[in-house]
C-alpha cells in the first residue's frame, strides 16, 4: 500500500468525524440554554411533582373539563363529587365515625332521662338502701338489690348496659341523654331521687329500665304504666296520659325489635299499670319502667345476657323514645 495515500485518507476521514461530532453538539447547547432561561424564569422553583403537590382544599376540588368533554351543568363524570357535594361517610371498617352533630337530628333540642334499675353496689349498702322513703302515697325502701339469672347475671349490670347502648342511639339523633346513675355511684339512688332528677332535667320522656325476677315458669317482658295518684308529694294526674302514649310506643317497638313475647305470667297484652312505684308516683314528666323480660326463666336469661339482643333491646327503647317526642300517634291494639 502507498503511504502519502494512506496518511490523507486517514486526515481526512478524522476531520470528517470532528464536523459530524460539532454539528450534534451545537442543538444539544441550544435547548441547554432554553431550559435554563426557562428555570430562571421560575425563581429556580420547579412546579411541585403529583407525588409531592400540596393537598387542594375540599373546595378547590373541582373536575377541569377536558376539552370535547361535558360543559359545565352537565352531569359530572362517574366517581367525581360536584362542586358543593358534602363528602360520602367512610364505608364500614374505614375509619372511626364521625361524632355526631348535637345541632341535627329529630331530637336535637329535646332531653331524655334514662333510669338503670338498681345499682350493682347495693348489696353492699343494705342500710341505705332499706332505709324507708316517701312516695306520696306510702312510703317503700330507698331501694333494692334487683334480681339477677340463676348463672349470677345481675339486674342492675343488665340494665346499665341496655342504658348505655341506648343512650349511644339516642345522642347519635341529636338528644341530650340524662342518668340516674352510670356505674358511677356506690349504691341507688334511692327511688324518689330518680324521679326527681328526671324532674330537675326537664326531662320530655323517661324510661326506667329494668328485668324481672318471677317464678321461672314466665317469661316475656311488659311495660308499666302510672296509675293516677294525688297524695301527699305524689301527683301524676298531669302524667298520665302522655306516659301511656309512651307506653304503648315502647310496648309496640321493643317487640318489633327483640322479638320477644308479652309476658304470659303478669299484665295484660303486656301492660301493668301501678300505683305503688315511687319512681312512677313523684315523676312530673312522663314516664314509664320496662320489665325487659325474666331474668329467672332459662330462655329470657339466655336472651338477655347475650350482648347482641341487649343491643336491639336498647333499638326498641331508643326508638320508642323518638316516635314519642316526634310524633303524635298512638299506637293501636289491646290495651
Amino acid at each position: 500500500m502507498n503511504g502519502t495515500n494512506g496518511n490523507a485518507r486517514t486526515g481526512r476521514s478524522t476531520t470528517f468525524r470532528l464536523t459530524v461530532l460539532v454539528c450534534a453538539a451545537l442543538p444539544l447547547s441550544y435547548a441547554g440554554v432554553l431550559s435554563w432561561q426557562a428555570l430562571a424564569g421560575s425563581d429556580h422553583h420547579p412546579a411541585p411533582t403529583a407525588a409531592h403537590a400540596p393537598p387542594a382544599s375540599q373546595d378547590e376540588l373541582v373536575p377541569t373539563i377536558p376539552t370535547g368533554t361535558a360543559a359545565p351543568g352537565a352531569a359530572a363524570p362517574t366517581g367525581t363529587p360536584p362542586q358543593g357535594t358534602p363528602a360520602a361517610p367512610p364505608a364500614p371498617g374505614s375509619g372511626s365515625p364521625a361524632a355526631p352533630d348535637p345541632n341535627r337530628g329529630p331530637l336535637t333540642g329535646r332531653t331524655v332521662l334514662l333510669d338503670a334499675g338498681h345499682n350493682t353496689g347495693n348489696g353492699k349498702h343494705t342500710t341505705e338502701i332499706n332505709r324507708q322513703v316517701d312516695i306520696g302515697n306510702e312510703q317503700k325502701e330507698c331501694d333494692t338489690t334487683g334480681t339477677e339469672t340463676n348463672a349470677g347475671y345481675s339486674e342492675a349490670e343488665y340494665t346499665l348496659d341496655v342504658s348505655r347502648r341506648a343512650r349511644a342511639i339516642l345522642q347519635t339523633r341529636g338528644a341530650t341523654v340524662v342518668f340516674t346513675q352510670d356505674g358511677d355511684r356506690p349504691w341507688g339512688p334511692c327511688i324518689d331521687e330518680r324521679a326527681k332528677i328526671g324532674n330537675d332535667a326537664h326531662a320530655d320522656a323517661a324510661i326506667s329500665v329494668h328485668g324481672d325476677g318471677a317464678p321461672a315458669s314466665g317469661s316475656g317482658f311488659h311495660v308499666i304504666l302510672p296509675a293516677k295518684v294525688v297524695a301527699g308529694r305524689a301527683d301524676t294526674s298531669a302524667i298520665v296520659d302522655p306516659s301511656r302514649r309512651l307506653g304503648l310506643l315502647l310496648r309496640q317497638d321493643f317487640k318489633a325489635a327483640t322479638g320477644e313475647p308479652y309476658a304470659d305470667y303478669i299484665a295484660q297484652q303486656g301492660l301493668d299499670t301501678r300505683a305503688d312505684l315511687g319512681g312512677l308516683n313523684l315523676s312530673k314528666v312522663p314516664k314509664v319502667f320496662i320489665e325487659c323480660g325474666n331474668m329467672r326463666n332459662s330462655g329470657d336469661a339466655q336472651r338477655m345476657t347475650d350482648p347482641q339482643w341487649r343491643q336491639q333491646a336498647a333499638q326498641g327503647i331508643a326508638d320508642a323514645l323518638t316516635a314519642f317526642l316526634t310524633t303524635t300517634d298512638t299506637p293501636g291494639g289491646t290495651g
